[in-house]
């Protein structure tokens, strides 16, 4: 059967949301428009789209604060998300990318450039291209410790746990830590790990990598305040700490 898969655009010019509906309509896919956060919320309610593109200046919330309260409702921390916005700056970018957004587009914007990020985004976040769930082959058993380091590795849930506390992750920041702690003082370049957790190094750049790390050392601070978990090599890459304190 033909799977439409279904994409939220929250954006409250409605030339650019006739723009984007028509081309991701043309593209196969089903897109839903909200002039607003709050028939945002309520559209992802009633069911969660296979992505989200978010613009940051809604009339009656902050892109930002839509994504946060779109990754706290039931599945949305699945659903990938992409902001679209006026603003260029870095600042904005970066703030996006920590937040754990997958992609960020700004205006104006090519819409089959925007129609072919969507697609990149589907098939980074393990969905087939029509946008259904891939079906992937047996994991590796899961709650597989590592050897002399505080992390639990569940492959099959993509979960980690750091001193016996589970982690929130996004996907890209397991990425990164799943890799880590699979070679501990292994120094991984950035665009090593643009290309072992993007897969596609060349829509990203190094600031990417970095706004990830910054995100994924609060997470482990926030459980071991007096660990280094992450070196910084500079001007080289990251690297996981081989002398971590035992669990």
């Amino acid at each position: 059967m033909l799977f439409n898969p279904r994409i939220l655009i929250a954006e409250d010019e409605s030339g650019i949301a006739d723009t984007l509906q028509y081309v991701l309509r043309t593209d196969g896919f089903a897109p839903v428009w909200c002039a607003t956060a709050q028939e945002a919320i309520a559209q992802f309610v009633a069911e969660p789209p296979a992505l989200a593109i978010l613009d940051i200046g809604l009339p009656d919330m902050n892109g930002f604060e839509l994504f946060k309260r779109l990754q706290a409702l039931p599945g949305g921390a699945e659903v990938p998300m992409l902001f679209l916005t006026a603003r260029s700056d870095e600042i904005d970018r970066v703030v996006g990318l920590e937040l754990g957004a997958d992609d960020y587009v700004a205006k104006p914007f090519s819409p089959r450039e925007l129609v072919a990020r969507v697609r990149t985004i589907l098939r980074r976040s393990g969905r087939h291209a029509n946008g259904a769930p891939a079906t992937t082959p047996a994991a590796a058993p899961s709650q597989a410790p590592s050897p002399g380091l505080p992390f639990a590795v569940d492959t099959e849930r993509m979960q980690i746990r750091y001193y016996g506390r589970l982690l929130e992750l996004s996907r890209y920041e397991y990425g990164l830590l799943r890799l880590m702690v699979q070679r501990p003082g292994r120094v991984f370049t950035r665009d090593e790990l643009l290309r072992l957790v993007w897969d596609e190094s060349s829509e990203s750049y190094d600031r990417t990598v970095d706004a990830h790390v910054k995100t994924l050392r609060a997470k482990l601070k926030a459980i071991a305040p007096d660990v280094e978990a992450i070196r910084t090599l500079r001007g080289t890459g990251y690297a996981l700490n081989e002398e971590l304190p035992p669990a």
